[in-house]
C-alpha cells in the first residue's frame, strides 16, 4: 500500500564563499582537525571546498563503514542529519559532530515512525526494509537498512534467506522501490516517498539531454525521478542498454575512473557530484542532467561552519542508548552485506 510522503520546509541558501577566502578556511579546518583528533567525512553532495578538506568522501554506505572503523575519537560529518545519526549509532562511544543541524532531508521526514508502525501492523509478518536515507527512530523499527548501491543485494538476500514469497515493506523512496521491484521481478509494498531534488529529475530532462547529446552514456541515481521511465526506454530499445548505468554515487565514481577520456556523460543525480567525477576523469565531458538539481540541505554545510563545530566541538548528535541499540541492528545487516 501506498501512502503519502511528509514535506519539510526550505532552508535559507548560504553565501558563497569568495575564492581569496577558501584556503584560509582549509587551513584552519585541518589544523583543528588535527587539534581535536578528528575524521571528516563528506558526501559526495557536500560543496567542493567541504569535499577538498574531508578525510573521506563517498556515499552513504561508504562513510557509514568510514565511521564504523575510524580511531579518531571525534567524527565531523559534513552530510544531512541522518547520516551523522547513522554515524553515532555505529560509533556511540565517538563524538559526532555536524556543521547544521538544521541539515535535514525530505526524505528521511517522508515517513514517521508512527506511520511505520501503522503499516507494519496492516501487513503483519512482512520484512521491513529501509533506505538508510531515514531517521534513527525508523531505522529502529526496521529489519534491513539499504543504500542505492546494494537495494537489490539486500532483498535478494531476504528472499534467499527468508523464502521467495516473503512480504517486504520497501520505503521509504519510491522510485528505488520501483527499481528493485524490476530487478528481482516481483512486487514489494513500496512507500510513497521520494527526495525532492531527484524527484525533480524527471523523463523529459533525459529526453532533452538525449536530443542534445544523443552519443552519450547516461549515468541515473537511483533515486531519480526519471530512473523508471529509463529502464522502460532501455526494455523498449529506445535507449542502447549499453550507455545506461543506474548507480550509487559510489558506483559513478567508480565508473569514472574507468571512463575513455574525451567521452560525453551524462549525470543524473544531484549536482555535487559533479566535482568528484570531474577529479576523477578530468578528460571526460560530464554534463548534468538538470542543472538545478542541488540539494539546499547538503549545501547548509560551509567550511565556516565546519571550523566553528571542530573548535566548539559542537553542535553533536547523540541518538539515545535504547534507538541506537535497536537502530544499529539494521545497519549493521547493511553493511555486513555491503
Amino acid at each position: 500500500m501506498n501512502l503519502p510522503m511528509a514535506t519539510v520546509a526550505t532552508p535559507d541558501v548560504e553565501r558563497r564563499l569568495e575564492p581569496s577566502e577558501i584556503a584560509g578556511l582549509q587551513e584552519q579546518v585541518r589544523a583543528l582537525a588535527r587539534e581535536r583528533d578528528a575524521v571528516i567525512l563528506a558526501h559526495n553532495y557536500q560543496l567542493p571546498e567541504v569535499q577538498e578538506v574531508a578525510d573521506f568522501v563517498g556515499d552513504s554506505l561508504a562513510l557509514s563503514q568510514e565511521a564504523a572503523r575510524t580511531d579518531q575519537r571525534v567524527i565531523a560529518f559534513c552530510g544531512v542529519h541522518f547520516m551523522a545519526e547513522t554515524a553515532s549509532i555505529l560509533c556511540p562511544d565517538k563524538h559526532v559532530l555536524i556543521p547544521d543541524l538544521r541539515a535535514g532531508c525530505s526524505l528521511a521526514d517522508a515517513i514517521t515512525p508512527d506511520e511505520l508502525r501503522a503499516w507494519q501492523a496492516r501487513h503483519p509478518g512482512a520484512i521491513t526494509v529501509m533506505y538508510v536515507n531515514t531517521t534513527a527512530e525508523i531505522k529502529a523499527l526496521t529489519d534491513y537498512c539499504v543504500t542505492s548501491s546494494n537495494a537489490v543485494s539486500v532483498v535478494r538476500h531476504i528472499l534467499a534467506e527468508h523464502g521467495p514469497d516473503t512480504e517486504i515493506l520497501f520505503g521509504p523512496d519510491m522510485f528505488l522501490g520501483a527499481y528493485v521491484e524490476k530487478s528481482i521481478g516481483r512486487s514489494l509494498h513500496v512507500w510513497n516517498g521520494e527526495c525532492h531534488v531527484h524527484a525533480g529529475i524527471r523523463p523529459r530532462d533525459i529526453a532533452a539531454v538525449r536530443a542534445r547529446h544523443p552519443g552519450a552514456d547516461f549515468l541515473i541515481h537511483l533515486e531519480c525521478g526519471c530512473s523508471t521511465s529509463v529502464m522502460e526506454y532501455v526494455a523498449s530499445g529506445d535507449v542502447d542498454a549499453h550507455g545506461v548505468h543506474m548507480l550509487s554515487t559510489g558506483g559513478m565514481v567508480r565508473y569514472a575512473r574507468r571512463a575513455r577520456p574525451g567521452s560525453t556523460v551524462v549525470m543524473a543525480t544531484e549536482t555535487g557530484m559533479l566535482h568528484q567525477l570531474e577529479l576523477a576523469a578530468p578528460g571526460v565531458e560530464w554534463i548534468a542532467a538538470n542543472r538545478a538539481a542541488v540539494c539546499r540541505y547538503m549545501k547548509m554545510i560551509t567550511l565556516p561552519k565546519l571550523r566553528d563545530t571542530l573548535r566548539d566541538l559542537a553542535p553533536e548528535v547523540k541518538v539515545p542508548p535504547d534507538v541506537a541499540a535497536r537502530a544499529r541492528v539494521p545497519i549493521e545487516r547493511m553493511v555486513a552485506i555491503g
